[in-house]
């Protein structure tokens, strides 16, 4: 097929895709022209991935990148803030990292005065993360504006709507179970 002069993000028609109409072009493609059965599966992980990439970029750019720092170091900080001192696998698990990352941005963390590494009492090579007093500060200011946000989007929906968006999507991370899914842990 020769696609000169055909703009590539065009559906067919001549029409712009959005993300939408993309979803709806991709669901028919890849059911009447490959054979695909599970449409509705596909157009569920598609949305499902594509709210949090928005959510998750929407935080980043208006909560954590005006401070310095990225979404994954507001990760690391959270847990560490809530549920610390941790070993940096056990931080790693909680926020769904990898042990490498969490090493990398504590590195980070540590030099920006709002980490501190201490050695561990299980062996010689084991450290224990925690918020420096500067971090726990930092935190509560950047968490009353995360909050505020997650407010925002949180009222698109009403209460109820909200519990049970957190209902279907436990009910989803749970079932990964019935298919030795793989995460990160």
């Amino acid at each position: 097929m020769n696609h000169i002069g055909k703009d590539p993000a065009a559906n067919g028609t001549g029409e712009q895709l959005d993300f939408w109409s993309f979803v709806d072009l991709a669901g028919h493609r890849l059911a009447d022209e490959f054979g695909f059965p599970h449409r509705l599966a596909t157009r569920l992980l598609l949305t499902l991935n594509r709210a949090s990439a928005i959510v998750t970029y929407d935080l980043e750019s208006t909560v954590h990148r005006p401070r310095g720092h990225s979404w994954a170091a507001f990760r690391l900080l959270f847990v560490t803030w809530l549920a610390g001192p941790l070993e940096p696998g056990r931080a790693a698990t909680l926020a769904g990292m990898s042990r490498a990352a969490v090493s990398n941005l504590a590195k980070t963390l540590v030099a920006d005065g709002m980490l501190a590494r201490t050695p561990g009492e299980r062996d010689g090579r084991s450290v224990i993360m925690s918020l420096t007093e500067d971090g726990r500060r930092a935190m509560l200011e950047i968490f009353a504006v995360q909050n505020e946000r997650e407010r925002q989007w949180a009222d698109v929906l009403t209460e109820t709507e909200q519990q049970m968006l957190i209902m279907l999507l436990d009910k989803l991370i749970a079932g990964r179970e019935q298919f030795d899914a793989r995460e990160r842990s």
